[in-house]
């Protein structure tokens, strides 16, 4: 088996993985996390990845999961808004000059698409999307094979369609993708209906069978179907795969999402896209962290 480093970046914390990958298996080795200091320089922050990375040896690669928006093909991170202080680094260039092994990167929604494809409920598809469905709604997509991240890595943002004229706001946006399928999408339907609480707590009423909190989640999964004909309609893809919110809540979601699916989107599209919950779990950055490293090596 061949080892790899990976990086997880957020806004709350960051973990350095290291792994192990042999015909589309990982096996995690050890993982160190540390909280986000966002006052803290980049430069500081990733001395502390190389601390922990020179502590290893006989890597192939690195890979890098951060938050965009960033440049994947020159390895510089843009201006991620979760991370004010990320203003044009280089990264890559730094790890790769630090360990003299190639460095990948990726956002982090490309990445954890990169992830279910290879070891989750996308293995084994050639066309399929990968929405986030967490604190915001983000897609990663892969096409024909391959991870596409469009012209300038902005491929994806599925989050900014508007559905509506007006609604709940989301990626700065009233009536957006994002303002109905996300946390704190949900968070503020909830709020059209006049009540405070978070999708989780929603959820949990839904599932004790309050009737306003199931139109809740009903409200979102319209959406979620209205959405996902659009991309079934230009992408064609046989599955789409959803995490967070989605897989924790799918029996609130779904029977909306398919009757909208199924009115909106072309019967041929709609007929052969399959829509699975993602599997790989709470685990999932860091997965996606390395598999950013395998994909970049091998392809």
């Amino acid at each position: 088996m061949e080892k790899y480093i990976g990086i997880d970046i957020g806004g709350t914390k960051c973990a350095v993985i290291v792994g192990e990958y042999e015909n589309e298996k990982i096996k995690i080795i050890s993982r160190t996390a540390f909280a986000t200091d966002t006052n803290e320089e980049p430069t500081d922050i990733i001395e502390k990845f190389c601390e922990i990375i020179s502590k290893e040896n006989g890597f192939k690669a690195i890979g890098i999961s951060c938050g965009g928006p960033l440049d994947s093909k020159s390895g510089v991170v843009l201006c991620p808004p979760n991370l004010p202080k990320w203003t044009d680094v280089p990264i890559v260039e730094i790890l790769s000059s630090r360990f003299g092994v190639p460095v990948f990167l990726q956002n982090d929604a490309n990445a954890c698409a990169l992830a279910e494809w290879k070891l989750g409920a996308g293995k084994g598809t050639r066309n399929m999307v990968f929405l986030t469905f967490g604190t915001g709604f983000g897609a990663g997509l892969i096409l024909d094979g391959r991870l596409y991240v469009g012209t300038s890595d902005m491929a994806g943002e599925v989050g900014h369609i508007r559905l509506t004229d007006d609604g709940p706001e989301g990626y700065g946006k009233f009536g957006s993708a994002e303002g109905y399928c996300s946390g704190g999408g949900i968070r503020n339907i909830g709020k059209l209906f006049g009540i405070d609480k978070s999708a989780k707590d929603i959820a949990i009423d839904a599932k004790n069978g309050d009737p306003t909190a199931i139109e809740i989640y009903r409200t979102s999964g319209k959406y979620l179907g209205r959405t996902l004909a659009i991309l079934a309609d230009i992408l064609n893809p046989e599955c789409v795969v959803i995490g967070s919110v989605f897989a924790r809540s799918e029996e609130l979601l779904r029977p909306a999402m398919l009757e909208e699916l199924e009115k909106e989107a072309l019967f041929f599209t709609s007929k052969c896209c399959e829509v699975r919950p993602a599997l790989l779990g709470d685990e999932i950055g860091d997965y996606a962290a390395l598999m950013t490293a395998v994909y970049g090596v091998s392809g």
